[in-house]
C-alpha cells in the first residue's frame, strides 16, 4: 500500500459518522455532486472539513449508537441473569456474572467510606459498560466499517471516502468525557449532600492552606480557591481524557497495522490483541475504581 494510500486510509478510520448542522450559502461537494445550501441544513457530514464546521452541536452518530446499544445489551444481559437467579448454587453464565457482582462489590467495600446504595451499582454499570465499549476494539478493524462503507455505496449512493463510522465509543472523547462529567457532578452532589452548601464551600475557600486568624483565611483564600477549583476540574477531565487516550492508542495501533500489512493483518495483529485483552479490562477497571474513590472523597470530612 502506497504511502498516500495508507495516510488516507487511517484517516478515514479514525473518522466519526457526523450529523449535524451546516449553515445557509455552505458550499459542499457531496455524494458525488456539488451544491450550495440555500438555508441551514441539518445533515450527514461527507468529510472531516464540513463534520468540523458543524461545531459544537454536531453529533457523532456512530459513538451514540454503539455506546447506547452496548448499555442496552448490559442491562438486557443482567435483566436476563437476574431472572435466573436462585438459592442453588450458579453455573454458567449466571455464575460468570454474580463473580463480576462480588469482585465490584468488594471494591466499593474497600474504596468507599460512606453509605450510599447508588455506588454499587453505579460501580457495576461504569465497570461492565466500559468494558463491553473497550471490548469493541478487538473486532477487526474493517470488518464492520466496510460493511457500512458497502450498504451506504450500495443503497444510498455515498462515496467509499464519504462513509465514515467507528465502533469503539471510548476512543470518542465525547464519550469518554460526558461519561467523566456525569461522574463530576455525582461527586458535587455528594459533597453538598454530606457537608451542606457552607461546608463544600468551606473546601474549596480554606483548604489546602489554613490559618487561624481571620486575617489569614481572607488572605489564603483567593490561593485556596484556586488550587481547590483546579483540583476539583482535573478530576474529570483526566478521569476521561485517561480512557480515551489508552483506547485511542490501541486503536491506532489495530488501523496502522492493518493499512501496512493488509490481508496479513489478523496475523500481524493477533499479538498486540492479546496484550490489549489487558489494556482494556485494566482501563475499565481503574474508570470504576477512580469514581469510587472520588465519591468516597466527596463525602469524607478533612
Amino acid at each position: 500500500m502506497a504511502a498516500s494510500s495508507a495516510s488516507e486510509y487511517i484517516k478515514h478510520h479514525l473518522g466519526n459518522l457526523t450529523y449535524g448542522q451546516l449553515p445557509a450559502g455552505y458550499e459542499r461537494s457531496c455524494h458525488g455532486h456539488e451544491e450550495t445550501l440555500s438555508d441551514a441544513t441539518w445533515t450527514f457530514a461527507c468529510n472531516a472539513q464540513e463534520a468540523s464546521d458543524m461545531g459544537f452541536a454536531a453529533i457523532h452518530v456512530d459513538s451514540m449508537a454503539w455506546s447506547g446499544g452496548l448499555g442496552i445489551l448490559m442491562c438486557l444481559l443482567f435483566w436476563l441473569m437476574a431472572r435466573k437467579a436462585s438459592a442453588g448454587t450458579p453455573s454458567g453464565m449466571l455464575n460468570f456474572v454474580e463473580m463480576i457482582i462480588e469482585f465490584v462489590d468488594s471494591q466499593v467495600r474497600d474504596s468507599f467510606h460512606g453509605k450510599s446504595k447508588l455506588i454499587a451499582p453505579l460501580s457495576l454499570v461504569i465497570f461492565c459498560w466500559v468494558f463491553l465499549m473497550n471490548l469493541m476494539d478487538l473486532i477487526p478493524v474493517d470488518v464492520v466499517p466496510m460493511t457500512f462503507q458497502w450498504i451506504m455505496t450500495t443503497f444510498f449512493g455515498w462515496t467509499a471516502h464519504e462513509a465514515y463510522f467507528r465502533i469503539v465509543p471510548t476512543t470518542d472523547p465525547n464519550i469518554t468525557l460526558s461519561m467523566s462529567i456525569c461522574v463530576f457532578f455525582l461527586v458535587i452532589f455528594y459533597s453538598i449532600k454530606v457537608k451542606g452548601v457552607g461546608g463544600f464551600l468551606g473546601e474549596l475557600s480554606f483548604k489546602p492552606f489554613e490559618a487561624g486568624s481571620t486575617v489569614g483565611k481572607i488572605l489564603l483564600l483567593p490561593i485556596n480557591l484556586v488550587l481547590e477549583t483546579i483540583s476539583l476540574l482535573s478530576k474529570p477531565v483526566s478521569l476521561g481524557l485517561r480512557l480515551f487516550g489508552n483506547m485511542y492508542a490501541g486503536e491506532f495501533v489495530f488501523i496502522l497495522v492493518a493499512g501496512m500489512m493488509g490481508t496479513w493483518q489478523a496475523i500481524a495483529a493477533w499479538p498486540w490483541a492479546v496484550f490489549h485483552i489487558l489494556v482494556i479490562t485494566l482501563q475499565a477497571f481503574i474508570f470504576m475504581v477512580l469514581t469510587i474513590v472520588y465519591l468516597s472523597m466527596a463525602v469524607e470530612e478533612h
